[in-house]
């Protein structure tokens, strides 16, 4: 039965390519958009002087990823593989999947040919108070693929 409502409380689990577990828990994800360029053209038979837009290129933007630092080394190593292989250290892909209130998938977006594009630290204070030392990792995709496991 179709959900009326949105989903509550965003639960998501980001995983990589052909590994069965997650490789962090992130509390933002943010970015996930594609966007085609669309060329002018204008025929010179038609009969109202206007241009038609026709889908060109598409580009799929990047993706920020944000968490409280945790004590997990698998981000760091991704990004030490990228600096030493190059394009060879990208990710086939890196699959976000977000989950219901019974961590059952309702949706993912699939990021194909992943590279980390930039990795920004906490900013550390010692003023006190709550604030979570935060740390952010962007990612470039060259594709971005939607998918829906509960529906037909």
């Amino acid at each position: 039965m179709p959900r009326k409502t949105p989903y509550g409380a965003f639960n998501f689990v980001i995983s990589f390519a052909g590994e069965d577990t997650a490789f962090g828990g992130f509390s933002d994800v943010s970015g996930l958009s594609t966007e085609f360029t669309m060329a002018e053209y204008r025929e010179g038979s038609d009969q109202v002087n206007h241009v038609r837009k026709v889908p060109g290129i598409f580009k799929t933007g990047d993706v920020t990823l944000k968490r409280g630092v945790v004590a997990s080394a698998v981000i760091w190593e991704w990004i030490r593989d990228v600096r030493a292989r190059g394009v060879e250290g990208r990710k086939e892909f890196v699959l976000i999947t977000l989950q219901d209130e019974t961590h059952t998938a309702v949706q993912s977006w699939k990021l194909l040919n992943v590279t980390p594009m930039k990795y920004t630290g906490p900013t550390l204070a010692a003023k006190g108070g709550g604030d979570v030392a935060m740390e952010e990792l962007v990612l470039s995709a060259e594709d971005i693929q939607m998918g829906f496991p509960n529906v037909a």
